[in-house]
């Protein structure tokens, strides 16, 4: 979790300062070329990820906007990540918006307008999984109505008693319960249940593969929880029947990240040049999220919080500034444009056997 440093008002406005932090996890896709990575590699940012979701719930705390721009890396060469903007966080006794996440990343049940809770920020993480592993968005949606298209090509559609909770259920089902037709801008349509999880993926690691499919189940209630993925096979390592129940101190997702921490990251190979990047137009960016909430900006050097939600709830993993470890590289404070280029190229050529 990011590390609130001091507070301080300029011309009336409340500003919160935090650690500096690097690129972000798109930032880092988008260094790779979109190819994706190692599932080594997005283990480790899994365990560390769940940890936040952890410490997140004990304080009933849903963060609202999880996605790979707020996920930041703390140094480009190192796979140590931290969980930035609270901005649209909430308790989950004290739920103020109705529209919430970034469309990429938004649960069904923000989409169909019912109660949500703690387990959107767990479909979110599916999400942000999939896209490390493949490098594109898994459900890219152009507006809700695809959003929900794209979902139910994989999942197939929601159970009836689902769709009868839904406060908006017209805009995407007919009378008898029926998906809509969507029809997307550039003429596609999605059939449900068309395409499946491993096909989605292109993935036959079936830990993986069951572990983002319990992240996105269409039940919240059914949805896996925290403190159950930290003990699935695909963090683990083993199978869930032999996996021994962490107990608080040897938990693989301590608050410290002492696993899937700092580590640094696998030496690029020779000569990797980024190929010519694919990227969505910011301008028009679907990660910005479809809220009513005056939105808090965040960046690379840290993120700005606001409102009530913004309430500091850990201290975090780490202290502030940024650690480079034995690396004999700049502080990232002191690098120019070019030569964090140069860095996010480097760091984002783990590109080091992707499908391990």
């Amino acid at each position: 979790m990011v590390n609130f440093t001091d507070s301080f008002y300029f011309r009336g406005h409340l500003c919160l300062s935090t650690e500096l932090l690097d690129m972000n996890l798109y930032e880092f896709i988008k260094a790779n070329a979109f190819r994706g990575f190692s599932l080594k590699l997005i283990r480790r940012f899994t365990k560390q990820m769940l940890s936040s979701l952890n410490l997140l719930k004990q304080h009933r705390v849903i963060h609202c906007d999880l996605k790979p721009e707020n996920i930041l890396l703390r140094h480009p060469l190192h796979s140590e990540i931290k969980v930035i903007d609270f901005g649209s966080s909430c308790f989950e006794n004290e739920k103020v918006y109705t529209y919430i996440q970034s469309r990429f990343y938004r649960s069904p049940e923000v989409i169909l307008g019912m109660t949500y809770g703690m387990p959107i920020d767990m479909w979110s993480l599916g999400c942000i999984l999939a896209e490390l592993y493949t490098g594109v968005p898994i459900f890219p949606g152009e507006n809700e109505q695809e959003q929900l298209a794209c979902i139910m090509e994989v999942f197939g559609p929601p159970e009836k008693h689902l769709i009868e909770k839904s406060t908006r259920k017209k805009l995407f089902f007919d009378s008898m319960g029926k998906p809509r037709l969507t029809v997307s801008s550039k003429g596609r349509r999605r059939r449900p249940s068309s395409k499946t999880l491993q096909q989605v993926l292109k993935c036959d690691d079936e830990a993986f593969l069951d572990f983002i499919a319990r992240c996105l189940r269409w039940d919240p209630e059914r949805r896996m929880r925290p403190e159950e993925a930290i003990r699935h096979e695909f963090i683990t390592g083993q199978k869930a029947s032999m996996a021994r129940i962490p107990t608080r101190d040897t938990s693989p997702v301590k608050r410290n990240n002492t696993v899937g921490g700092a580590r640094p990251l696998p030496e690029p190979p020779g000569g990797f040049k980024a190929n010519s990047m694919r990227g969505r137009d910011i301008g028009i960016s679907p990660h910005k999220p479809f809220s009513t909430a005056t939105r808090r900006t965040s960046g690379a050097n840290g993120a700005v919080m606001g409102g009530t939600a913004a309430k500091r709830v850990s201290t975090g993993n780490g202290t502030a500034g940024i650690t480079i470890g034995t690396s004999n590289l700049p502080r990232a404070a002191g690098r120019s444009v070019s030569a964090k280029q140069d860095l996010a190229s480097a760091g984002a050529a783990i590109a080091m056997g992707r499908r391990n």
